[in-house]
């Protein structure tokens, strides 16, 4: 895709950039531990993690928080904690209630399509994490 648009800026490509997200990526999925919380209003998901994890956990919660966010039938906000993050869903009925704690953290996690985009932006130096 790079090779092909001819208005690649090649001082701006940056696939270690790209690597070091799939890296966080990685730390999260596979080091952090996370505790959910239910109560009436909301779902909160307290994630936490040692060394590198704490890093990316706070990265990416806070990134995947503003893409939920945007998404319909949910509000979504995090806070960094000294150990992760906390990320806070607010379902707007009960059927997304249900949907939130089906998908779990990891589940909203990659839920959306804005994966594929932000990876390539990564990659070209449009888009930071």
């Amino acid at each position: 895709m790079l090779d092909s648009d001819p208005d690649t800026d090649w001082s701006k490509v940056s696939i270690q950039a790209l690597r070091d997200h799939l890296v966080d990526m990685n730390e999260l999925t596979l080091n952090a531990e996370v505790k959910q919380q239910v109560n009436d209003a909301t779902i909160t998901y307290f994630v936490t993690g040692e060394g590198n994890a704490i890093e990316a956990i706070q990265a990416m919660v806070s990134a995947h928080a503003l893409q939920l966010d945007k998404m319909d039938g949910w509000s979504a906000s995090t806070s960094n904690e000294v150990d992760g993050a906390k990320l806070m869903m607010q379902p707007a009925t009960e059927v997304e209630r249900t949907k939130i704690i089906g998908l779990g953290f990891f589940g909203l996690m990659v839920t959306g399509a804005h994966h594929q985009p932000h990876h390539f932006g990564i990659a070209t130096g449009q888009m930071t994490h």
